[in-house]
């Protein structure tokens, strides 16, 4: 691929999807209405397991996926749609989210039928749920040099290795770990599989990580000698970078990666008014002009999802963007904040509350999906700059 062929169209939304979006708004009403969901005053994914239920309910996890499996087979668009609306309020999906938008989707490309039945349904009820096993603590960025062994017994495979940042570890089913299974010959991504692990079997100890803001979402979890089952295996083994790398689109390229700040912006532009000075004014209208040429960048992305394509290289591009704004963001809202004086002696108690987590919680989003030096590279790589 050279830049000139690197083209992103953003789809037109059918009315199915513009009808779905006044179905969330009015479940969002519902809930604030009730009390069930009250203003935010943090941002980032709030884990609630009674939430996912109510979206289980709706029929809104594995919106996409195969009716036979507990699905909608709805679109690709249809779902980015839904998942808009729900972030931008700020509804608590980080329980079922990491299983919904990846652990899913990977199961259902690369896993065996019985593997299908088994998990999807539950995903899809808002029962099950999965964290990510990729990341290790000596491997940085460079997710091929990992040292998480899988070793070949009788019935299935014995798993030693830790994994870091895997968020909510503490409080989900199953892992998606990636390890390496066989000797690197010659590349240094062959010999890698991806499997499932139980969080709950015996050699598996998770330990938190409290981080800046003084939660627990991150975690260490350390495997020693975990027996998991043939079964576990998901799609062919030393596949794995090749699945997991199919899996980072989806990670990647969602509206999360430019949405997690918004009810900070959304926030600000409701204390400040009408009446606010013209460099406020600017800053501001160039702010949500970024934002709104992400969610053109995102949405044609979900376009090529729908087509059953594997955006890498776009979702990356995506993901890069979606990082320095919602970084840039949290500046421009701080700035604004202290030139107005909005939230000195009492005012704005909410603004203040989300500006000083987002200002602790900003260091996460280079972190998350991928450093922005390794995506960079993705991208030269996939345009033939390297």
């Amino acid at each position: 691929m050279s830049a000139a062929n690197l083209y992103l169209e953003r789809p037109a939304l059918t009315p199915a999807a513009e009808d779905l979006r006044e179905e969330v708004r009015t479940f969002i009403a519902e809930q604030r209405d009730s009390g069930a969901l009250p203003p935010p005053e943090r941002i980032g994914l709030g884990f609630d397991v009674d939430m996912t239920q109510r979206i289980a309910d709706r029929g809104w996890i594995g919106l996409t996926w195969p009716r036979q499996y507990g699905g909608q087979e709805r679109s690709a668009l249809e779902r980015y749609v839904m998942n808009e609306e729900l972030l931008a309020a700020s509804v608590p999906v980080g329980a079922h989210w990491v299983a919904d938008r990846q652990s899913g989707p990977v199961l259902l490309k690369f896993g065996t039928e019985e593997q299908k039945r088994f998990y999807l349904p539950q995903i899809a009820s808002g029962n099950c749920y999965f964290c990510i096993g990729m990341s290790e603590p000596e491997s940085g960025s460079d997710l091929a040099s990992l040292k998480t062994r899988a070793d070949r017994v009788a019935g299935g495979w014995r798993i030693n290795g830790r994994k870091i940042w895997t968020t909510n570890a503490h409080r989900v089913h199953y892992m998606i770990a990636l390890a390496r299974t066989s000797p690197a010959e010659g590349a240094r991504h062959a010999g890698i599989s991806q499997l499932i692990i139980d969080l709950k079997a015996p050699g598996v100890t998770v330990t938190p990580i409290i981080s800046m803001a003084g939660e627990h979402d991150f975690n260490e979890v350390l495997l020693e000698d975990v027996l998991v089952p043939d079964e576990a295996l998901i799609g062919t083994e030393g596949n794995g970078w090749n699945q997991v790398s199919a899996e980072l689109a989806y990670e990647r390229s969602g509206p999360e990666r430019w949405l997690s700040s918004f009810r900070l912006i959304s926030e600000l532009v409701d204390v400040l008014g009408a009446d606010t000075q013209p460099s406020t004014q600017e800053e501001l209208g160039r702010l949500i002009s970024h934002l709104l040429a992400l969610r053109q960048l995102s949405l044609a992305v979900a376009g090529m999802i729908e087509q059953g394509k594997s955006p890498n290289i776009e979702a990356s591009i995506v993901k890069d963007l979606g990082t320095k704004f919602e970084q840039e963001a949290v500046r421009v809202a701080r700035n604004i904040a202290s030139a107005e004086d909005l939230v000195g002696n009492g005012r704005a108690p909410r603004l203040r509350a989300l500006l000083m987590h987002a200002q602790q919680y900003a260091p996460a989003f280079t972190i998350r999906g991928g450093t922005n030096e390794i995506l960079r590279g993705i991208i030269a790589r996939g345009i033939g700059l390297r």
